[in-house]
C-alpha cells in the first residue's frame, strides 16, 4: 500500500485487530508511523503486528488495570502516543441488545461495557500520557478519535434496533465533545469517525441477510452493499494527521450516502 508520510515518526496505537481497527493499522504504517495494537484476542493481534511490522499487547479493554498495562507497553516500546484510534466493540446482540422494551439490565450493561467502557478506559489512560508528554513537530500534543456509528444519527429502526449498542455510541459522541472543549488548550484533538454498514466481522449477520444487503444498495449508494474498512482507515488517516491540525470535536461520517438518502425498508417493486 502506497503511502504519503503523514504520520512519519508518530506513535499511534489502535485498540481492535480485525476490520477496520487492521484497515486502519495498515494505513498508519504505510504512511510512516509506528503502530502498536492492542486487542482482546492475542492471536488476531499478534498476526496483525507481526505482518505490519508494529507491536502488540494482549488485553481486556473493560478491565481498568489491563488497559493501563498496555498504554504504559506503547509508551514503553516508542517513548510517547501522537495518536489513538480507539476502534474496539462490538454488537450487543449476543447479549441480548434489541428494541429498548426488550433490553435487559444485563443487556444494556454487557453492550455498553464492550462499546462505551472500553473507548472511556483507553481515552483516560492515553490522555494522562498525552498531557504529560511534549508536544510533536506541530505544536500538538495528540490526536483522539472515537469510533461511533451512523445509526446514531440516521437510525433505520426496521433493520438495525439495537437499542443499546446506539445509546452506548451516541454518549461517544457527547465524550467526544465534552473531551475536545477540555483537552484543546493543551494541545490534544478529539474527534469521532461514524460509519454506515461495513465490512467486517461484527457485521456478519448483516451480510448473510439478502433483505439488508438490498437496502444498502439504496441506502447508501456510494459503497454499493457494505463499505470497505479501508474507506474508514483513510478518514482515519486524515484525522489522526497533521491535515486535520485544526480539527477538533467533530463528527465526520463516512456513509457512503447513507445519512442522506430517505429510502423504504422495503424492496423496489419491478415496474
Amino acid at each position: 500500500m502506497d503511502g504519503m508520510d503523514r504520520l512519519r515518526d508518530r506513535v499511534i496505537l489502535i485498540t481492535g485487530s480485525t476490520g477496520i481497527a487492521a484497515a486502519a493499522a495498515e494505513r498508519c504504517v504505510a504512511e510512516g508511523a509506528r503502530v502498536f495494537v492492542t486487542s482482546r484476542t492475542a492471536d488476531h493481534a499478534r498476526r496483525l503486528a507481526e505482518r505490519l511490522g508494529a507491536a502488540w499487547a494482549r488485553a481486556e479493554l473493560t478491565e481498568e488495570t489491563e488497559v493501563g498495562a498496555a498504554v504504559a507497553a506503547a509508551v514503553d516500546r516508542f517513548g510517547r502516543i501522537d495518536g489513538l484510534f480507539s476502534v474496539a466493540g462490538g454488537s450487543g446482540r449476543p447479549f441480548g441488545d434489541g428494541p429498548i422494551h426488550t433490553v435487559t439490565g444485563d443487556a444494556w450493561e454487557a453492550t455498553a461495557a464492550l462499546n462505551l467502557r472500553t473507548q472511556v478506559l483507553v481515552c483516560a489512560a492515553v490522555v494522562r500520557q498525552m498531557l504529560q508528554q511534549s508536544p510533536n513537530a506541530s505544536g500538538t500534543r495528540g490526536s483522539i478519535l472515537l469510533m461511533g456509528s451512523v445509526t446514531t444519527t440516521d437510525p433505520a429502526p426496521e433493520l438495525f434496533a439495537t437499542h443499546a449498542y446506539a445509546a452506548a455510541k451516541g454518549a461517544l459522541t457527547a465524550l467526544m465533545t465534552t473531551m475536545a472543549a477540555a483537552y484543546a488548550p493543551e494541545g490534544i484533538r478529539v474527534n469521532i469517525v461514524a460509519p454506515s454498514l461495513t465490512k467486517t466481522p461484527m457485521a456478519k449477520r448483516a451480510a448473510g441477510d439478502p433483505a439488508i444487503l438490498a437496502y444498502a444498495r439504496r441506502k447508501q449508494p456510494l459503497a454499493g452493499e457494505m463499505l470497505d474498512p479501508d474507506e474508514i482507515a483513510k478518514a482515519a488517516i486524515y484525522l489522526l494527521s497533521d491535515e486535520s491540525r485544526a480539527v477538533t470535536g467533530q463528527m465526520l461520517k463516512v456513509d457512503g450516502g447513507w445519512s442522506v438518502m430517505s429510502v423504504s425498508p422495503e424492496p423496489e417493486s419491478e415496474p
